[in-house]
């Protein structure tokens, strides 16, 4: 057996107060003993819904106790066929079969042995009758418009609670308010009846909640008449006027009644909730108010309900009794009535007698003192008779206690003391066992205990001795008593070690002797390591909005392994367990608690505990959530200036994150009212800053809170400021001159802001002349920022300068600026010093520069013109496509690029300014040297068989050169990484386009590459892969196809389709009146696609997926190279 000890201060506490307490001894069943009364009813309520009624009794004792019933004080006969007697106690239940009333009454159980007799408490058994209004008829009631009445309710009898509600017949309520008022017995009051309040259908209901029952009394009739009898040709507002003035009287009280006289005495039991009411008629409509002379009302429980015509007061004690009043008034005088509280109490035990167990020869006391009010009576009964009728030799019995000397085991008995008074009996018995026995130990031999290193472990010896004993503990190994602070010994037998260590394990005796004799067991100690715990990170501060994530570290013995259970904690409340909380926002994976979207609210300590049977630890730690500042408030504006004024704020909450900055915004531009834009920035620890102003502005501030969250929202604007006009500070800035025409500026600068502007009225100034010359300035005044000047010549410099003013006066003397009048196309063409070939598609230009007076403005560079005029190889003219090409700068050579070679080209030079390019030079004449070829356009193994393979391939698309034949080259490949050697083939004829290889390998697979040659080279090679076939397989496949019958019989099923193709275009052309695009070619004939016609024309080839094998057996192409179709030309056919 582990037992589970945490060596908390607090749980070592409890656990000690109650070794303490379980010190008194509990006899065991073992040993002879009075009855003891352990279960009993109290009351018992016999609703009428239940099938049987319970009254428990049941004991304990040796010998089995007997069971006894009285009912109102006389023996009970339990042998009635509705009571059904339990076999293994004194209870006993009633059938609900008939009528049962006669069961009801106060019942007490006796269970008696041959040593003694206890009793239980009163037991109250509860047969409610159906509660019923009585059948009566009910008179209407009349009265005159604001006289009072109160309509009776007279609410039958029931068991408790009661609740009094008065409806109409359709059960809506009867509206009640400081005029109409239903009293505690459940009495409707009218301090003055009104026209409205007539009605025929007044109904008091009556609910029982626990009986499950409503009963409803007699509708009541009630008739107001009016007073407008008094002056019927009066108007209706004279008429209400007169009756009240003749019904309007001062307050008088309906209740308390008048019988009562002006006080009364209210009897409340302590505890209870006190409910004085008070209600007066009178016109107009009394007030009431509640008062306690010569003292407050006690605050906090008490309140006024029912417009203040109810004074609660909750949890009523003896300091609340004294004097009440209510007083009711109104314009014509005042009223009261003194309620005197007095405050009782049922009986409650001050002293309760205590049982306890005697050796023979010894001495006691029996105490027995209640409390109550009135004070409680005491009674003394032995085994269930008066004390007075079976006295004991010795006793001496006083009001209070009973005393009794040398006791004996006759003098075994159940001592029971009765106190009561006008609220209610408590009854408590008293055992006293004389006995006399060797010790009894109640705990296991050989039990095995367990702890945790640095914590108290606890062994038990639990023990029953009369007459006392005395216990030690000792060591197996040492027959020493254990002494020392360490170890204490309570008086139920535990011993206690403090601070245990692994020095501690061991076996243990516990002994326990007394005058007859002495009892032994062993108790077996085991020590485990203590649980340590880590959470991280520690103290994190963790961003509004970002993920928290929290780990919980721990380590403990390995036999408490499977017992460990870890929780978490925050602000001392439990997450759930391995679980989800709050939408999934809160995740908890045993160790790991990580929490989603986290807010302000997640804010606080959290902590994770580690529970195993033997201990448990916790660590916490501080989660400060961080969010954006609060805005700042309290905005404040003084030391207000033209050209300055101090702003003052106040900081609002940091959210955990100190302020690092504060950003000064304003909105005053007049052209984008509404616009905030920065003015400054204040560190975070100031609060106050002085602001530089403009002149005509209407400010207006409002400042932002930054921390290292992010920044706060604006805080609410302040006062508005507006600071007078003045003259400009400062003047545009960037003036330039926009693209012009030849002896022309367009002058151009950026304008002021409206927040530069400073006064009304802004124009500006524009000043220029010639640079350097001796004359006078030339100005304008413009509102915009543009001014188109003409001047006298191209390409000149001006001085410009541009001044701001407005109404108030000039901006500060204004700084000149170097501007250039329009420029105009360079005036003459460079002239090209020669063209220097380097390869065969590139060359190197050279030119003399322009003159600088000719370029009439600022040279941009030079651009180079070029165009191919013919080809070297066929000499065709070509027609004129220009090629340009610039160069920035002062250049005087450039290198043209991806020419064609083997051609003719003609190139010119120019200069080119910001206006554009000046005239062309003389074309210059030069040809590119011959370069070589292109790739073939195609490479196609047309035919392999065994050993032999034969290539197709068609002309490049560029030979650069006159071509000199080609350079075939061949190796073996197969499905390796092994290459096999390349085999070179110079074909020298340029004619040439198929080639037929021969002692190739069976069943292997090549690489071709075909490069085509001039005489500067061979160009880049285009390749093929292809395989040649097996011995016997497809061999002579191509062999004498045209003498085949199948091969003719295939062309002329051909020939018939491709006829009837055409006739059905041939209609389709007819039925849409259009001619065909054979029709349009035939009529506008093209030379070069005519030569193409005439050469295939009436051509028919087999065409498969990359020119492959055709299996003329099954007539498709081969497995894996697509469908067959037949090629008329470049018109391909599928079939």
């Amino acid at each position: 057996m582990e037992m589970p000890l945490n060596g908390r201060g607090l749980i070592l506490c409890l656990i000690c107060f109650l070794l303490n307490l379980s010190a008194a001894l509990e006899i065991p069943l073992s040993v002879q003993q009075v009855p003891t009364i352990i279960k009993q009813t109290h009351v018992q309520v016999a609703f009428p819904f239940d099938e049987y009624f319970q009254i428990e009794c049941d004991a304990k004792g040796n010998p089995e106790p007997i069971f006894s019933w009285t009912k109102d004080d006389k023996p009970f006969d339990l042998s009635d066929p509705r009571i059904v007697v339990s076999n293994n106690s004194g209870a006993f239940k009633i059938l609900n079969e008939g009528h049962i009333s006669h069961f009801q009454g106060k019942y007490r159980c006796f269970a008696s042995n041959k040593l003694g007799v206890a009793m239980s408490e009163e037991i109250d058994f509860i047969v409610p009758g159906v509660p019923k209004f009585p059948k009566e008829k009910i008179d209407p009631l009349e009265v005159e418009e604001g006289d009072p009445i109160v309509l009776p309710c007279n609410p039958p009898k029931g068991l408790p609670p009661l609740h009094i509600y008065w409806m109409n017949i359709e059960l809506e309520h009867i509206e009640q308010d400081e005029r109409v008022y239903m009293s505690q017995k459940g009495d409707l009051y009218f301090a003055n009846v009104e026209e409205k309040d007539s009605r025929n259908d007044y109904c008091c209901f009556a609910a029982f909640p626990k009986l499950r029952t409503i009963v409803q009394k007699m509708p009541m009739k009630l008739t107001v008449n009016s007073l407008k009898h008094a002056n019927d040709t009066s108007s209706s507002t004279e008429i209400s006027s007169k009756a009240n003035s003749i019904k309007q009287r001062k307050p008088k009280l309906l209740l308390p009644p008048a019988a009562s006289g002006r006080e009364s005495s209210v009897i409340i039991l302590k505890g209870e909730t006190l409910l004085l009411e008070c209600f007066a008629e009178g016109l107009p409509t009394p007030q009431v108010e509640w008062s306690k002379p010569g003292g407050d009302l006690p605050k906090g429980r008490e309140t006024k309900e029912n417009y203040g015509k109810t004074l609660k007061i909750e949890n009523i004690s003896y300091r609340d009794r004294g004097n009440y009043r209510c007083t009711a008034n109104n314009l014509l005088g005042e009223t009261s009535h003194d309620f005197h509280v007095i405050v009782e109490e049922p009986p409650r035990w001050k002293k309760k007698p205590q049982s306890g167990v005697y050796s023979t020869g010894s001495s006691g006391v029996l105490l027995c003192e209640a409390e109550g009010e009135p004070q409680p009576t005491i009674k003394w009964r032995v085994n269930g008779a008066p004390i007075d009728n079976h006295p004991f030799a010795g006793d001496v019995v006083f009001p209070r206690e009973v005393s009794f000397t040398n006791l004996q085991p006759n003098h075994t008995a159940v001592y029971q003391c009765e106190a009561s008074n006008i609220h209610g009996t408590i009854l408590a018995n008293a055992n006293i066992d004389v006995v006399d026995v060797l010790p009894l130990i109640q705990t296991k031999d050989e039990e095995n205990y367990a702890t945790v290193v640095g914590q108290s472990a606890f062994l038990h010896c639990e023990f029953f001795a009369s007459p006392q004993a005395i216990v030690t503990w000792e060591t197996a190994d040492e027959a020493q008593p254990l002494e020392g602070r360490r170890y204490h010994i309570y008086r139920n037998g535990t011993l206690q070690i403090n601070s245990s260590s692994e020095e501690d394990a061991g076996s243990y005796s516990c002994w326990v002797e007394n005058a007859i004799g002495k009892a032994a067991v062993t108790a077996n100690l085991d020590i485990r390591n203590a649980t340590k715990l880590r959470v991280y990170p520690k103290d994190p501060r963790v961003p509004k909005s970002h993920v928290l994530e929290l780990h919980c570290e721990s380590k403990c013995d390995s036999h408490l392994k499977p017992s460990l259970k870890l929780s978490w904690r925050k602000d001392g409340e439990a997450f759930e367990i391995n679980g989800t909380e709050d939408g999934s926002r809160i995740v908890i994976d045993g160790a790991n608690l990580t929490i989603s979207n986290i807010t302000v609210e997640d804010q606080g300590i959290y902590s994770c505990s580690a529970q195993t049977l033997l201990d448990s630890v916790s660590e916490s730690i501080q989660v400060t959530v961080l969010d954006v500042p609060d805005p700042p408030e309290n905005l404040r504006l003084s030391e207000r200036q033209n050209r300055s004024i101090r702003l003052s704020w106040e900081a609002g909450n940091d959210h955990n994150s100190n302020i690092s900055e504060y950003i000064v915004e304003f909105e005053g531009n007049r052209e984008e009212p509404g616009k905030w834009e920065e003015l400054t920035r204040v560190q975070g620890e100031e609060t106050e800053v002085v602001l530089p102003l403009a002149p005509y502005v209407r400010y207006q501030f409002r400042v932002i809170a930054m921390n290292e969250v992010g920044r706060s929202h604006p805080s609410q604007p302040s006062d508005h400021h507006e600071t007078p006009p003045a003259a400009p500070d400062k003047n545009p800035q960037n003036i330039r001159v926009q693209a012009s025409q030849p002896k022309e500026m367009v002058i151009k600068w950026e304008p002021l802001k409206s927040m530069e502007q400073n006064g009304p009225g802004l124009e500006y100034k524009v000043s220029w002349k010639p640079q350097g010359a001796p004359v006078e300035w030339e100005e304008e005044t413009v509102t915009n920022h543009t001014l188109r000047v003409m001047t006298s010549t191209v390409y000149a410099p001006y001085d410009v300068q541009v001044q701001a003013i407005n109404q108030l006066g000039s901006g500060p003397e204004p700084q000149s600026v170097t501007l250039f009048s329009g420029e105009d196309y360079p005036s003459t063409a460079p002239v090209i010093h020669g063209v220097d070939v380097i390869n065969s598609t590139l060359v190197k230009v050279t030119w003399s520069a322009v003159p600088k007076e000719t370029v009439h403005g600022l040279l941009r560079g030079y651009q180079i013109n070029w165009w191919k005029t013919k080809s070297l190889l066929d000499g065709r003219a070509h027609p004129k496509e220009v090629n340009i090409l610039r160069f920035s700068g002062q250049r005087k050579s450039g290198m043209v690029p991806s020419l064609d070679a083997f051609s003719e080209f003609h190139l010119t030079v120019l200069a080119y300014n910001s206006k554009g390019a000046g005239p062309e030079s003389e074309p210059y004449i030069f040809q590119t040297p011959e370069g070589v070829p292109e790739q073939p356009s195609f490479l196609k193994v047309i035919k392999v068989d065994k050993d032999t393979a034969t290539l197709s391939w068609g002309l490049p698309k560029k030979l650069n050169g006159n071509l000199t034949g080609y350079l075939l080259q061949y190796q073996i490949i197969n499905d390796t990484y092994e290459i096999g050697e390349l085999n070179d083939i110079n074909i020298t004829t340029p004619s040439k386009s198929s080639w037929h290889l021969s002692n190739l390998n069976a069943t292997t697979k090549y690489k071709f590459y075909l490069r085509a040659c001039t005489s500067k080279g061979c160009g880049k090679p285009i390749s093929e892969e292809s395989a040649t076939l097996g011995e016997g397989k497809y061999a002579g496949l191509y062999d004498d196809i045209s003498t085949q019958g199948w091969f003719i019989g295939l062309m002329c099923a051909i020939a018939l389709l491709t006829l009837i193709l055409l006739t059905v275009c041939f209609v389709k052309r007819n039925r849409g009146g259009k001619y065909s695009v054979k029709e349009k070619e035939d009529l506008h004939p093209d030379p070069e696609v005519q030569s193409v016609k005439d050469e295939t024309f009436g051509e028919y080839r087999i065409c498969c997926k990359k020119q492959t094998l055709f299996d003329y057996t099954k007539q498709k192409c081969l497995e894996g190279h697509g469908s067959w179709c037949i090629r008329k030309g470049r018109q391909k056919i599928k079939l």
